[in-house]
């Protein structure tokens, strides 16, 4: 049944929507976290009608998570193993068909802007840009045959923009919910959506990334990638409830700023394929790690001892993100952690994307690490997360500890820099229609 906002808000303030929002929002279990969903997706679909003032459109609730990185730091790109989850910030928009070819969206906190269907291919000047986004998923759509129309949406977010949560992987899987569920008949699968996100990022946005960030908001859930192929990686959905370990997974913002660190990003990229390189191969994927051992006197020299480092990283961490997946599904929480505090240290020591060698004054996430492992005093787990040199660590953290640890990271980085997040069972979806 498609509902008008008005009916819209009545399922939702009936409580007919209660299951999912808890799935989505209330996974500490608590009624004041429900009551907030709710009251965030209420607030959602009345600003909808305040700003777009339909008259009877069928309207619907969408919701796209942001991504967390759990195992395989700077191993993708290598074609390696990836383990990542969906969290409880998300994009939360309410959408509606307008019969015509443009979109128009309004996401709170940005100036609305609108996109015409009707031109598909990429348009100069545009690149950077959430319009980018919204025409690439189109186009990405329309590829596969499916008619694409446009749509009025009004977007909130809490994706922590910066955060390694991946806030375009979001926007890119929220979209293309909007459009499957309008012009294609839920026709479309999560891997299909994750990878037309892909698409419009790499095509239309002008940005090279890979497959994680899109697999891992759209399918939902804690899910390990295998990127052995690339262009269609397999994906596994791994069965574990973080909500009965014990712990709480923490986002640290360390306050460090990601701007000019192409080159620091780049040179990871280069290094490990000039080990690759050395056995006639692009990746280290398709290099033994018993041919790279055997080797690595004379890798020393040709490559330097920080590319054979950081290709020792690779295979470390490419081995612990399976690991991690297996330890999770044996329910073997404590090996999970160890492996976790593993992966940390193998990206400090041997990947050493923890501070910009261009700026060495400027070391947020080791001081932040470092601190952290203080509070933590042995339990938990912590490490840094995304592709790191500045932005945020990543911490599991003992429920008895949760207080303590926040106050004394955000006594360290200032208030509201520890951000309490939840693996979430759910990716993209539609959440009431």
């Amino acid at each position: 049944m498609m509902h008008t906002c008005d009916s819209l808000l009545s399922v939702i303030c009936s409580g007919a929507c209660d299951a999912i929002l808890s799935d989505l929002y209330a996974l500490d279990k608590s009624k004041t976290s429900l009551e907030a969903g709710k009251k965030r997706a209420s607030h959602i679909v009345q600003a909808f009608q305040t700003t777009f003032q339909p008259e009877s459109s069928p309207a619907a609730l969408f919701s796209s998570p942001g991504r967390t990185e759990i195992g395989g730091n700077h191993t993708d790109h290598q074609h390696g193993h990836v383990l990542c989850g969906s969290v409880d910030m998300d994009m939360l928009c309410c959408a509606a068909p307008n019969g015509t070819n443009i979109v128009h969206i309004y996401s709170e906190g940005y100036r609305p802007f609108q996109v015409d269907l009707s031109h598909l291919e990429p348009v100069k000047g545009e690149e950077g840009s959430s319009a980018a986004l919204t025409r690439g998923v189109a186009a990405g759509i329309d590829a596969l045959g499916h008619p694409v129309g446009g749509f009025d949406a009004y977007i909130s977010s809490n994706v922590l923009s910066g955060s390694g949560l991946s806030s375009s992987a979001a926007y890119e899987v929220l979209i293309g919910n909007i459009l499957n569920h309008f012009c294609c008949m839920d026709a479309l699968d999560a891997i299909q959506i994750a990878k037309i996100g892909q698409y419009a990022e790499n095509t239309f946005f002008g940005k090279p990334c890979g497959l994680m960030d899109q697999m891992g908001s759209s399918v939902g859930g804690t899910v390990a990638l295998d990127f052995s192929v690339p262009s269609s990686p397999a994906v596994h959905k791994v069965n574990y409830d973080f909500t009965r370990s014990g712990h709480v997974l923490c986002i640290v913002d360390t306050g460090s700023c990601h701007a000019d660190l192409t080159e620091d990003y780049a040179k990871i990229t280069e290094e490990m394929g000039n080990i690759a390189a050395h056995f006639g191969k692009q990746v280290l994927r398709e290099v033994s790690e018993a041919d790279f051992r055997a080797a690595i006197p004379s890798l020393r020299v040709r490559c330097g001892d920080r590319a054979v480092l950081r290709s020792l990283h690779f295979y470390n961490d490419d081995r612990i993100a399976i690991q991690e997946a297996q330890a999770l599904e044996q329910n073997d929480f404590p090996r999970f952690l160890a492996l976790v505090n593993a992966s940390g240290l193998s990206s400090s020591l041997h990947l050493q994307n923890t501070w910009s060698i261009s700026d060495p004054k400027h070391q947020a996430i080791p001081l932040a690490l470092a601190i952290g492992r203080e509070l933590l005093n042995g339990s938990g787990a912590i490490r840094v997360h995304g592709g790191g040199f500045a932005g945020t660590i990543q911490a599991f953290v003992p429920l008895e500890k949760l207080e303590p640890f926040k106050s004394g990271m955000e006594k360290l980085l200032g208030a509201g820099k520890c951000h309490v997040v939840h693996i979430r069972s759910v990716g993209g979806c539609v959440v009431a229609q």
